[in-house]
């Protein structure tokens, strides 16, 4: 199951032997200093915080939150039992993948890939997402003048270890003058607002309730 595998794979830097400019922590938390370049940077049972203008490959967590800084950049960012937050102008080149635990994008952070988890809210104020969101049991906004390519899944819930959350629906906002190119497909159950200046692509599996204004 990709989900397993993720949460497999964050694992997998933390075990390696760290390049020159590699940084590895367990039982602490990881700071990359603004405007410093990094390689790999990852912990177990703690966070990861990249400065502002701060440059790194990957960014990786066990049991921590991952923080990229205004102008930052990275290739990826993952955590397992985590929050994601995107500063400022900020930008991802690849994905951006959590496991139980919030993704929040400000105004002007850009992710090139797929951005998904499994639970906790997923939230975009004035962003751009090239690759697509995707959830099981989060809240996603894609708020105020941001811009998704690749559509929305929310995924239903499996019958193993991603069950919680399967009786509470999901709320889906669409916020004004924003975009979503692709498919928004539900698999579950949703709550779906839509903004009446906002622009969506097909919808399946839900039906969507306009709104006016700057919330539903």
């Amino acid at each position: 199951m990709r989900r397993i595998l993720l949460a497999l794979a964050l694992l997998l830097p933390l075990a390696a032997v760290a390049a020159d400019n590699d940084i590895d922590k367990v039982n602490g938390s990881v700071q990359v200093d603004a405007g410093q370049h990094a390689g790999d940077v990852s912990s177990v049972n703690g966070s990861v915080h990249i400065g502002d203008h701060a440059v790194v490959q990957k960014a990786s967590t066990v049991n921590g939150s991952v923080d990229l800084g205004a102008q930052a950049r990275a290739g990826e960012l993952g955590t397992v039992n985590g929050a994601i937050r995107l500063a400022a102008g900020s930008q991802v080149d690849g994905k951006v993948e959590a496991v139980n635990g919030a993704i929040t994008l400000a105004q002007g952070a850009q992710v090139s890939g797929h951005l998904s988890n499994v639970n906790g809210a997923i939230t975009l104020d004035a962003a751009h997402v090239a690759g697509g969101l995707e959830t099981v049991a989060g809240d996603i906004t894609v708020g105020a003048g941001s811009h998704v390519e690749g559509g929305i899944l929310v995924d239903k819930p499996n019958n193993g270890w991603f069950r919680w959350g399967s009786e509470r629906k999901p709320v889906i906002v669409i916020g004004p003058h924003a975009v979503v190119q692709g498919t928004l497909e539900f698999r579950r159950e949703v709550v779906l607002k839509v903004s009446d200046s906002a622009q969506i692509g097909t919808v399946k599996g839900a039906t969507a309730e306009k709104f006016s204004g700057a919330t539903p």
